[in-house]
């Protein structure tokens, strides 16, 4: 049961690393430039470059609070 149980928590860990990773790439992939949004999400307004912000940041911060939780 112990083994079931780490096993769990190191794909825990993976998934959450993963989803870190992705989180950021797409933040600084909108921040350059490389990924849009549609126009009618106002993708030729410079918005990318808000949101990509904004998704880098809360990234950074959620992934800082959980090391510090744990």
């Amino acid at each position: 049961m112990a083994k079931n149980k780490q096993a769990g928590k190191v794909l825990n860990f993976v998934v959450w690393l993963t989803g870190v990773l992705v989180s950021l790439s797409v933040g600084f992939a909108m921040i350059d430039g490389t990924l849009t949004l549609p126009f009618w999400l106002g993708g030729n307004l410079g918005v990318p470059m808000i949101v990509g912000w904004v998704v880098v940041i809360t990234t950074l911060v959620s992934a800082l609070l959980a090391v510090i939780e744990k």
